[in-house]
């Protein structure tokens, strides 16, 4: 007999990968939605069950009694979901998000502040004293493991690629197409942050279906294995638009029109570690990261976002180039006259393994 999957969702940025995969594994595969936004990548033997996954008692009707071998809430809302399936099926995997750990909206709340790098699936969770969104993600995870103690939930990340939700990538693919060939970055661009390509975190949740008894109770981060600094990601998104992106550094606090792809405030590192996937389920990137990043540059410069959508407002970028301009040009006037003052510090100071180094001397301090 053939081993049936659910897939509650199935046509966003991760969902055909995980069809894919569940259907290379030899299941029989549904997938419940909307219906709104059908994808060709989606297999005509797929059966379609449209409803709306946020009205449980709509998903009731449309499911009635029918029950699956396996079951993914990748969509609607999760706190109605997970009960509902509670003795409806043996096994039921949720999509939760990075969101939860504690001190990843307010790294004050950390001592030193901010997640240390890699945050690990067993970090602290947020709470109400943090924020009220982030707290009822947490809640969620609870639920889905109290009616589904072996049930496995997956943190998402940022996830990039066709079908994404908020493009942060647009922001350097817009600035490509209008002409711009330098950029902002915080810090240096040397952020840290976690993304998954699309077809690649479908696959890791794939991998779940032959390995139940592995993933039963567990709680994964899951993203690209290689994670980039901002400065890499956004070099990678010119370069496949064959563009060289001048990225100008300004210390954070000043650094305000480089927020909105930096999805944050502040340039602490928010990094977590895939170890636990690779390791116990043998997750591996479909697509590396620099792959992907030049396959969802080419996307969107082929699918661009219209000025006036949601979409783009969600971004929060305004795209004021002249204000880019005269804080950058502004910036560069003072780093020139610091320059002098900087050098006269430690002018002589040499790395040890850097060329030259053997010709390395101390300077005798003044009195």
């Amino acid at each position: 007999m053939v081993d049936r999957a659910l897939v509650i969702g199935g046509t966003g940025p991760t969902g055909p990968s995980l069809v894919q995969g569940l259907l290379d594994q030899g299941f029989a595969v549904t997938i419940l939605h909307t219906g709104r936004h059908e994808v060709d990548s989606i297999p005509d033997t797929v059966e379609h069950l449209h409803t709306n996954p946020f009205r449980i008692d709509e998903l009731a009707a449309t499911v009635g009694d029918r029950t699956w071998d396996i079951v993914y809430a990748m969509y609607g809302r999760l706190r109605d979901i997970a009960p509902w399936f509670a003795g409806k099926t043996p096994k039921f995997v949720a999509v939760g998000g990075v969101p939860s750990y504690r001190g990843f909206v307010l790294p004050e709340l950390l001592w030193p502040p901010g997640l240390t790098v890699p945050a690990r699936e067993h970090f602290p969770r947020s709470g109400a004293d943090e924020n009220d969104k982030t707290a009822k993600m947490v809640a969620s995870e609870e639920l889905v493991f109290h009616h589904h103690p072996n049930g496995t939930l997956f943190r998402y990340p940022i996830i990039y690629g066709p079908g994404q939700l908020i493009p942060r990538e647009w922001l350097v693919v817009k600035r490509v197409l209008d002409g711009r060939r330098r950029m902002i970055v915080a810090d240096g661009g040397l952020t840290l942050r976690t993304a998954g390509y699309g077809p690649n975190v479908g696959h890791a949740l794939s991998l779940v279906a032959n390995q139940q008894e592995i993933s039963a109770g567990k709680l994964y981060n899951v993203g690209d294995e290689d994670c980039l600094t901002t400065a890499q990601t956004i070099t990678v998104l010119a370069s496949a638009l064959d563009t060289e992106m001048e990225l100008v550094s300004l210390p954070a606090a000043l650094a305000t029109p480089a927020r909105p792809f930096q999805m944050a405030e502040h340039t602490l590192h928010q990094m977590m570690g895939v170890d636990l996937i690779r390791h116990e389920l043998g997750y591996r990137d479909l697509v590396p990261a620099v792959e992907g990043l030049a396959a969802t540059a080419r996307h969107l410069r082929d699918n661009p976002i219209p000025a006036d959508s949601l979409m783009q407002l969600r971004l929060q970028d305004p795209f004021d180039y002249a204000v880019e301009d005269q804080l950058m040009d502004a910036y560069r006037g003072v780093e020139e006259n610091l320059r002098s003052i900087a050098g006269s510090y430690d002018p002589e100071f040499r790395d040890r393994y850097a060329p030259g180094s053997d010709d390395w001397r101390l300077v005798t301090p003044k009195n």
